[in-house]
């Protein structure tokens, strides 16, 4: 593995202006955002819609050129040497992009000879992914007649029949079942395992904290945390205690038998008879809960300690959810920037 990053960007800008015209206002997409991807590793880039995470991915893959700030992939500076990037990367968009009028074999093959593959590394190729991506069945097919999350799953093949260094996968599940999502992680994390380093979009907080080493999170177009997943998760705190009980009518009094607890205030539920509130003390605090509710009869349906999630600590992060505004650049005009 090689010491220097696979993909480095420096402080990155995009200006956008938002509605038609000349007239409508400025607004930063991306708003000097840094990161590093070492070789052979997982990025995440977590970020509710239009927090510009499509603009980072779109400036790195050299579909649009940064306003200042500089970027390298594979050692290529996306601005200088933009050929040589688009040659070192295999890049899978939230929309997949094949031809409907090609079957999904004859799609694959045309995008090995795109890359110069000989003919018979093109059918090669292209047969081997089908088989990887369980699409061998619809192989002769039109790509039409594909089910939307089959044309994902063709999209992101179509990423990698050159098997290039390095992939940017921009929210490459979106559309897909559970299965064919988990088929897509193994497939990735085989990928990674061979050395292929990754950075990947997503809104799907379960597929960071199972594929990403490093989760970067973005919001308004700045970079507002880095981390592991096990570090973010412990920037919201320790454990919660999280009680439901059997009959609405007891929440008022679990929620008096909580706050004697003193760990902290009591959150409420009342459509799911849910309160949570934090356990600094662990085990104890469970303890002490059952203890408390047992005296005061209140029957409890379900009582746990529970670790932060990635959800917990993208929600105190943001203070929104991931999918909480509209896309990246809606309706937006590039705005040129004098250098």
């Amino acid at each position: 593995m090689s010491s220097t990053p696979a993909v480095i960007a420096d402080h990155l800008v995009k200006h956008y202006r938002s509605g038609r015209g000349r007239t409508g206002s400025i607004v930063r997409a991306a708003d000097g955002i840094s990161l590093t991807v070492p070789e052979g590793s997982v990025l995440g880039v977590l970020g509710p819609n239009g927090a510009g995470k499509t603009t980072t991915v779109r400036m790195l893959t050299t579909l649009i050129r940064p306003d200042s700030g500089r970027a390298t992939v594979a050692g290529a500076d996306v601005v200088t040497d933009p050929k040589s990037v688009r040659r070192l990367i295999g890049v899978s968009g939230q929309y997949a992009a094949v031809d409907e009028y090609l079957t999904g074999y004859e799609n694959l093959e045309m995008v090995g000879r795109l890359y110069h593959l000989s003919a018979k590394d093109s059918r090669q190729r292209a047969r081997q992914l089908l088989r990887d991506f369980r699409l061998e069945d619809a192989a002769d097919r039109p790509a039409k007649t594909y089910s939307g999350g089959m044309r994902r799953r063709l999209d992101l093949a179509g990423a990698l029949v050159a098997q290039p260094p390095v992939i940017f996968l921009d929210e490459p599940t979106t559309g897909l079942d559970p299965r064919s999502r988990g088929d897509m992680w193994d497939v990735i994390g085989d990928l990674v395992r061979e050395g292929t380093t990754v950075l990947l979009t997503t809104q799907y907080l379960e597929e960071a904290d199972r594929l990403a080493d490093n989760i970067l999170v973005v919001d308004h177009g700045r970079v507002i945390a880095e981390g592991t997943a096990d570090q973010l998760k412990d920037q919201v705190g320790g454990g919660r205690l999280h009680v439901t009980v059997a009959d609405s009518s007891d929440i008022r009094l679990a929620r008096e038998a909580l706050e004697g607890l003193g760990e902290g205030q009591v959150e409420v539920e009342e459509h799911t008879r849910e309160l949570t509130l934090p356990a600094a003390g662990g085990t104890r605090t469970l303890v002490d809960a059952v203890r408390l509710l047992a005296d005061r009869g209140i029957t409890v349906q379900d009582i746990g300690v529970r670790r932060p999630t990635l959800d917990d600590a993208f929600l105190s992060l943001t203070g929104r959810p991931t999918q909480d505004t509209d896309d990246d650049e809606p309706d937006q005009t590039p705005q040129e920037t004098t250098r």
